[in-house]
């Protein structure tokens, strides 16, 4: 790879020639934006980056990225992402996928890639349906949930992507909404990350499920319904920054009043990204019980995938030598096969 000085980029130069096929409206042309903003702004090579997607809406991102790009199959993108890192490292690789792509059948996919680490930059776009096969429910629809595919409404309990990353063993977690003016920031941070970075998107399919994050949209409510996570702050939210998140006696999370009954800023869960018991605590706040945290939940070092692979390469060829492929292929039992024509007898012989 050449390491010339890179020339000024723009988030044009990473518009494709493309046009965009997404339905007007859809909240993939805010996150397909903000991308090609942070890979301008983080001097990424065009050359050297690569979008893998699998099968949904959300995987059409990368005809639309003037970089490399597999359209892989349903829910193997991860696979193919890995391939990709492990056959050249210095390659930036992200992954696009959604959540009936990522957490159905490819569910067993992503959760190896996660815990194995791969320096991946996985975005999940997560609209709680199947938008690409005109709106059956998906692994994230709430129970309840009636469509084509569940008439008399859906009786699986959904999937947190959060939660499952975490248990996965994700060295970095994130969630932000597609027209947040803060998810730039969370985006950066997961290419910046060494490892496999998860951002769960929260993504309005207006087509099929409109309005279903609504309650974190909204000007008049946002504040009142999310909270901003920053490592080392306390988790404090409202249109007044008035309540907070406390963690009570027996492990559990409450919503308080700041002022009420003595309430302090030094009472609240304040926010610490290397703490996983935390995180997952986090991402198990659902509205409207709970204001539902954006930003990064998780975040910390580690070995990747691709860096051990070459190690435990370079140790076998210094202890073993060289592979040599005839001597495999030749190797133990060698059988010859005897006989030919429709009437001869065959027989295998060592």
């Amino acid at each position: 790879m050449p390491d010339t000085p890179l020339p000024t980029v723009t988030a044009k130069d990473f518009a494709s020639d493309q046009d965009v096929r997404w339905c007007p409206g859809c909240g993939d042309y805010a996150i397909l934006n903000q991308v090609r903003k942070v890979a301008a702004k983080l001097k990424q090579r065009r050359e050297n980056t690569v979008f893998v997607s699998g099968i949904g809406c959300s995987s059409r991102f990368p005809y639309y990225m003037n970089t490399y790009g597999f359209h892989t199959i349903h829910g193997r993108a991860p696979a193919v992402a890995t391939g990709v890192k492990i056959a050249n490292p210095k390659l930036d690789v992200w992954m696009v996928t959604g959540d009936g792509d990522g957490l159905s059948i490819g569910g067993n996919h992503l959760m190896h890639a996660l815990r194995r680490n791969v320096n991946l930059n996985i975005m999940l776009f997560n609209n709680r349906i199947y938008g690409l096969t005109k709106g059956q429910y998906s692994p994230t629809s709430e129970e309840g949930k009636k469509t084509k595919s569940s008439p008399m409404g859906s009786i699986d309990m959904p999937i947190s992507p959060l939660s499952f990353a975490l248990a996965a063993e994700a060295s970095f977690v994130a969630r932000c909404v597609d027209v947040d003016r803060n998810l730039p920031d969370v985006l950066e941070a997961a290419a910046k990350h060494k490892g496999a970075s998860f951002v769960e998107i929260y993504q309005d399919c207006n087509i099929f499920n409109h309005k279903a994050y609504e309650y974190a949209t909204d000007k008049t409510t946002k504040s009142e319904n999310t909270v901003w996570l920053e490592h080392g702050k306390p988790l404090i939210f409202g249109n007044d920054n008035d309540k907070g998140i406390r963690m009570t006696g027996d492990g559990k999370l409450e919503v308080v009043d700041l002022g009420d009954k003595g309430v302090a800023e030094d009472d609240l869960l304040f926010h610490d990204v290397h703490d996983a018991s935390q995180a997952f605590l986090l991402s198990r706040m659902k509205y409207p019980e709970f204001p539902e945290p954006m930003g990064v939940f998780y975040s910390i070092e580690d070995d990747c995938y691709e860096e051990l692979l070459e190690k435990q390469v370079a140790l076998a060829i210094e202890t073993r030598g060289a592979g040599d492929l005839d001597k495999l292929f030749n190797a133990g039992d060698v059988y010859e096969v005897v006989g030919g024509g429709q009437d001869s007898t065959h027989g295998l012989h060592e």
